[in-house]
């Protein structure tokens, strides 16, 4: 979950909406009379949400948070209290299998709409919001495309999508941060000429930190922007169809929230083309096959039905350590390079590592979680990756 910037350590607590069990009392005391004499079986909406996560989410009861706020108004819609199960997003995809998938709340706002996310165990809500990273910049310098960063002094997110973008283009010089925070200060002390972060961060601190004085370019692209919704177990089928029934209605709340914390509305810059020497892994799988085995040694189980089944265990396994798609900055263990490395070794020296392993550099061996057909498959979608030899 990209949008998230945590503390390492992890709380979970339930908390009612109100202030207090008392406060909701009283409320419920002066609701209808048929909707008291239900009360007592009405049960919470329960979701899942991160305590220190703003603008996303928050305990503090008088800035809640946009996810916070928008749960908040769809329990008013479907006639529910809500309740919180408190747990620190810093984890990413295993806060929801403890949490959603633990049954421990019924939802959780603001998960990425894509199918490569937790494959079938969630379901997802009609589209929510578009979150993309921004490029951040006086509002006299305001950055349009790549062009227009180059002699300039870009500060990005370590470990992130624009680090890896701009990774190989030496007439950027890259100012490496850790969250988004870190980048506004350092564009503000005047340490970079812009910033390349979280966009929905960004506004946020731009309208309430900086008084709104940088102006917010949003991005798309691939790893850039992404929908967001509504996430749930994938048994919860008939919750998940009340709350697409109740989103239209909420359309002007959400409108509001996204004003109220700032979240970038801007018309985005896509960013679709890589340097020229990596083009061809930013195209989709079907389009780089024939690119890169026209340079390599033809494989055949290199099928676009192999290569497609290959990137889906590869970013529901590696992308973990070696980056989604294989995008991935660090170039140690940057899998787009295995050819220039390897060159005519590059097929034994992947089988041997995915069948043994490298423990000392936290590398497990595959080849008992795994078939060989599987890793073929990889390997087969590792080629399509490749940057070619100079």
């Amino acid at each position: 979950m990209p949008a998230t910037h945590l503390d390492k350590r992890t709380t979970s607590r339930t908390t009612w909406t109100h202030a207090s069990i008392p406060t909701l009392a009283v409320i419920l005391s002066l609701a209808a009379p048929a909707f008291r004499a239900g009360a007592d079986e009405i049960k919470p909406l329960r979701l899942c949400a991160d305590p220190t996560n703003l603008p996303f989410s928050s305990d503090n009861a008088s800035m809640p948070g946009f996810y916070l706020e928008l749960g908040q108004a769809l329990g008013k819609a479907l006639g529910r209290p809500v309740a919180y199960n408190w747990y620190k997003s810093y984890f990413g995809k295993r806060t929801v299998r403890v949490t959603l998938l633990g049954k421990q709340c019924d939802a959780m706002i603001g998960l990425p709409l894509s199918e490569d996310f937790m494959g079938p165990a969630v379901i997802f809500s009609k589209p929510l919001i578009t979150e993309a990273y921004v490029l951040v910049s006086a509002k006299d310098g305001k950055v349009s495309s790549i062009d227009d960063l180059k002699g300039k002094r870009v500060a990005v997110q370590f470990l992130s999508t624009p680090q890896n973008l701009l990774a190989q283009l030496d007439e950027i010089e890259k100012v490496t941060v850790l969250s988004p925070e870190e980048g506004m200060k350092v564009l503000d002390q005047g340490k970079a000429d812009v910033a390349f972060i979280w966009g929905p961060v960004a506004g946020w601190l731009n309208k309430t930190e900086y008084g709104d004085r940088y102006a917010i370019q949003s991005t798309e692209g691939l790893g850039l922007s992404w929908i967001s919704a509504v996430g749930f177990a994938k048994t919860s089928i008939e919750l998940r169809d009340q709350v697409d029934a109740a989103l239209p209605s909420l359309e002007t709340t959400i409108a509001g929230l996204i004003a109220k914390y700032g979240f970038p509305t801007d018309r985005p810059v896509k960013f679709n083309a890589a340097p020229t020497a990596t083009k061809h892994a930013f195209l989709p799988a079907s389009q780089a096959l024939p690119i890169v085995l026209a340079q390599l040694t033809t494989v055949a189980a290199a099928t676009p039905e192999a290569v497609s089944a290959g990137r889906e265990v590869f970013n529901g396994t590696c992308a973990h350590c070696h980056g989604p798609d294989a995008v991935q900055s660090e170039r140690r263990i940057d899998l787009r390079l295995l050819n220039r490395r390897y060159g005519d070794d590059m097929r034994e020296t992947y089988w041997k590592t995915v069948h043994e392993g490298r423990p000392s550099k936290g590398m497990p061996a595959w080849n008992e979680v795994f078939t060989d057909e599987q890793l073929d498959n990889v390997y087969a979608y590792l080629l399509t990756l490749q940057t070619p030899s100079n």
